[in-house]
């Protein structure tokens, strides 16, 4: 009777998935190290707007708005979509190959950006090679954390995403500064250096916790899309991505436009949507923990939809700067809380790496479509004025969607937690 006892437990303890720490030193370890992933994924997508604004007057000066802004489109594209295949590679254990893989290349590439002078090869170099090292930081940088945390997986993320938002303030006023005293090739190279240092620190603390599990990991969760609420929030996503981050590449070019005397600013309102963006990625994760991450998340949306609709109405420098931190702390929400919310929306953690990828890709392709576009509309004879109309008119769709997901997954009940 004894040794049935002692065997029956020993295969209800090899069968059991080990408990969730939900804090700890070593947990909150895991968020310092993802800070530095976002830091440096997130991070560089976020600050591509000071490439497009230098790109447009010096270095590629021959480019369109349109051309220029498909080698940020392109790189953002390549971060997201990787994520279809980074996922299930998370899932299959090979996260130290994802994280090694993907510092040579970001660092490589931006390394090899400082002796670009032609389209042709900053096309290769930012959007490809530093796109596709980014790609296979994403997905780690986000599915570490749900296997550390449980409920306070949303503030845990929060602080995650505020990497991304700290790291487009810090690199974009690094560049700015160094960009007149060293010139475009040392500013690039210093910028490598930071990450490749900043990095480092990501490989030496991640650590992905064994789950024990025998389930096979698939490439593409087909049955989601046979949930509602997931499908609804991947639209939201599409579209969210295709109008959030016209302002982020477009705003230092427009307040050229508005205001010529006043270019040295542009390159800061960067930073200022980004700092906004910190605390944006923090306060509605903690209220995420409380009341439900959809239930924050398309209220900020809505938020976010009426801000890119007043900005047809901006035309002065210090509304730009109140209206750019209203607007980097509302759409900081759509790099903070998709990985929580997906989560949520996941039956099973096995499943949580391809659905995050799935996500982040129909997102990618959202974000190659959307600035191009809009792009090619400043080009046209409407001008900033189309290019601002279809920001807002995307966004409008983003919180649309979300506001459906969250119906579909609790009903119209406002007091459930969701």
């Amino acid at each position: 009777m004894g040794d049935s006892e002692k065997n029956s437990q020993t295969e209800l303890a090899k069968d059991a998935t080990p408990e969730i720490p939900n804090g700890g030193l070593k947990a909150w370890l895991q968020v310092v190290g993802c800070f530095f992933l976002t830091f440096n994924t997130w991070g560089i997508i976020n600050s591509f707007g000071v490439f497009q604004t230098y790109y447009a007057a010096d270095l590629l000066s021959s480019k369109s708005n349109s051309d220029i802004s498909w080698i940020g489109s392109t790189q953002a594209f390549i971060v997201l979509i990787l994520g279809a295949l980074t996922g299930p590679l998370f899932d299959a254990g090979y996260l130290y190959h994802m994280l090694w893989s993907g510092i040579f290349l970001i660092v490589f590439g931006m390394m090899m950006l400082s002796l670009c002078t032609i389209y042709w090869q900053v096309m290769l170099v930012q959007g490809i090679c530093v796109g596709i090292g980014a790609g296979l930081l994403l997905v780690p940088s986000s599915a570490v954390i749900p296997l550390y945390f449980s409920t306070k997986k949303g503030m845990a993320q929060g602080f995650n995403a505020a990497g991304s938002s700290i790291g487009a303030v810090i690199y974009p006023i690094m560049f700015n500064r160094l960009l007149p005293e060293l010139g475009f090739p040392w500013a690039t190279r210093i910028w490598g250096f930071v990450m490749l240092a900043t990095l480092i620190v990501s490989v030496a603390l991640i650590r992905k916790r064994d789950q024990h599990s025998n389930t096979r990991r698939k490439l593409i969760d087909l049955a989601a899309f046979k949930e509602p609420p997931y499908t609804f929030f991947c639209i939201a996503m599409f579209f969210g991505f295709a109008g959030v981050y016209v302002p982020f590449f477009y705003v230092p070019s427009y307040i050229t436009y508005i205001e010529p005397s006043a270019a040295s600013l542009a390159f800061y309102f960067i930073a200022i949507m980004s700092a906004a963006s910190t605390f944006g990625r923090i306060v509605p994760n903690l209220l995420g923990d409380i009341v439900g991450c959809l239930n924050i998340m398309p209220p900020c949306i809505a938020a976010a939809m009426v801000l890119a609709w007043c900005w047809i109405l901006d035309r002065n420098i210090a509304g730009m700067v109140v209206w750019a931190a209203l607007y980097g702390f509302f759409t900081g929400c759509f790099v903070s809380m998709p990985p929580p919310i997906v989560v949520s929306l996941s039956s099973s953690l096995d499943s949580i790496g391809a659905r995050m990828g799935m996500v982040f890709s129909i997102g990618g392709l959202g974000i190659l479509i959307g600035n191009p576009v809009a792009g090619a509309i400043l080009s046209s004879p409407s001008g900033f004025l189309g290019l601002q109309v279809f920001g807002a008119a995307c966004v409008t769709a983003a919180a649309v969607f979300a506001a459906a997901t969250r119906v579909a997954k609790v009903g119209w009940k406002l007091r459930v937690k969701a």
